[in-house]
């Protein structure tokens, strides 16, 4: 019987060992399709080619042009809101301020907030909302374009529900969705940016994604 039980007492240390080391992944989102490729022997092969986010071209805070290049490389979370927003957008960016705060400086972290307010929320403006948050810094990106780019790169490629609608308390109604993007431009993960519990996740999540190899 005390033979039986070390056995099953190595078997358990064993798995253990196992679980602590084994990398955890987050999961990937969007659509995906099978492509059929060719190594360097000329066997056929299946890789799966994920939806990313597609190149871009937009003016910041200090009416520069930044592009998919600026965030080559880089881990970022990406959210979208206006200045003159009453309701969600304040909650939003207090939270993602937390996150700055914890990976400042971090040379593989990025943030990017596009306004959807393409009317008033010009560089300027960005920029005074920028400072005033305490972000103006390069690590921060807050970026205007046209009405047209930015809802369909939101809705289309981000999967965030953005609309004009002079009907809602400020003019624009979006979803507070913290997006977080990979080195690959790819979707890891979509928080609740108003629930500090979702912002808490976001961030052990970003942990997990700077390990991943």
């Amino acid at each position: 019987m005390k033979k039986i039980l070390s056995y099953l007492y190595a078997a358990c240390l064993a798995v253990l060992a196992v679980s602590c080391t084994q990398e955890k992944k987050l999961p990937i989102y969007g659509d995906r399709e099978a492509k059929i490729t060719k190594d360097a022997n000329g066997n056929e092969k299946i890789d799966t080619i994920y939806k990313t986010i597609p190149n871009f071209k937009f003016l910041n805070q200090d009416s520069i042009e930044i592009t998919q290049d600026t965030f080559k490389d880089k881990i970022y979370v990406a959210d979208f809101f206006f200045t003159s927003c009453s309701t969600i957008c304040p909650i939003m960016h207090r939270n993602m301020k937390t996150l700055f705060d914890a990976y400042k400086d971090n040379n593989d972290i990025m943030f990017l907030s596009h306004t959807i307010d393409f009317k008033y929320d010009k560089p300027s403006v960005l920029k005074k909302y920028a400072q005033k948050l305490g972000v103006d810094v390069p690590q921060w990106q807050f970026v205007w374009g046209d009405k047209k780019d930015v809802y369909t790169l939101a809705e289309k490629d981000y999967l965030v529900a953005v609309q004009e609608d002079n009907a809602a308390t400020d003019g624009y109604v979006h979803q507070g969705w913290l997006v977080l993007i990979d080195k690959h431009k790819r979707i890891r993960g979509a928080y609740d940016g108003t629930k500090p519990e979702e912002v808490e996740k976001l961030k052990n999540d970003m942990g997990i994604l700077l390990a991943e190899k």
